[in-house]
């Protein structure tokens, strides 16, 4: 690199930014470093941008539509508030709160299901708020969102699972309460478990989970 000759009129690019210890005292904080990670999302984003974005997800009912985004991609749930609707409400409560972001999918069955859901990563936990079922009619086919549960019918809480293929042999037992509408195939790239009924080590995340009507 060809040196910068100093004269007394010009000062070298680096000489010019340096600043003193008394200017550097009067410079103001950036009015962004307090912000809240949440506010943060919407600087630069205007009015008409943010509803191009929205629209993109083409959803029939974005009040009724999840965005949950993976490693791989964007994926798409629309809802059936029409047939679960206290499911699709809790849900819904449950993504508002941020209680997704950052969930484990514990337990993959390459071929049958992902699940996800319990706040320890384990399958033990939940929201502490226990759901009646909403059985439908709605079958368990591959993109089928539908709620995890105990033994007992009346269980299902925060843990959900994402069907793989079709699962007839679950129709009319758990409350399914959505489908993915598009992105299935970053749900395909999920990692799958080797462990005791699908146990996963080091397993995928959930990185966000949005109704995309708040988008």
């Amino acid at each position: 690199m060809k040196a910068v000759k100093k004269t007394s009129e010009h000062k070298t690019t680096s000489e010019a930014v340096k600043l003193g210890k008394t200017e550097t005292k009067a410079l103001k904080k950036s009015e962004t470093k307090a912000l809240k990670s949440t506010d943060t999302k919407k600087l630069g984003i205007s009015a008409s941008r943010a509803k191009k974005i929205k629209h993109s997800y083409k959803v029939k009912d974005p009040e009724n539509s999840i965005l949950l985004k993976l490693k791989d991609g964007d994926v798409v749930i629309e809802m059936f508030p029409e047939d679960a609707p206290n499911h699709v409400a809790r849900i819904k409560e449950l993504v508002r709160a941020g209680f997704y972001n950052g969930l484990k999918f514990h337990r993959v069955i390459d071929g049958f299901m992902a699940q996800t859901g319990c706040p320890y990563g384990t399958g033990t936990g939940g929201s502490g708020k226990k759901l009646k079922a909403e059985f439908n009619k709605r079958p368990h086919k591959r993109g089928t969102v539908s709620m995890a549960r105990s033994m007992l019918p009346d269980s299902a809480d925060s843990q959900f699972f994402i069907c793989f293929g079709d699962c007839d042999w679950l129709n009319g037992q758990y409350t399914v309460w959505g489908e993915v509408t598009s992105g299935m195939t970053y749900v395909d790239n999920i990692k799958k478990g080797d462990g005791p009924n699908g146990a996963v080590s080091n397993p995928d995340e959930i990185i966000s989970m949005t109704v995309i009507a708040d988008l």
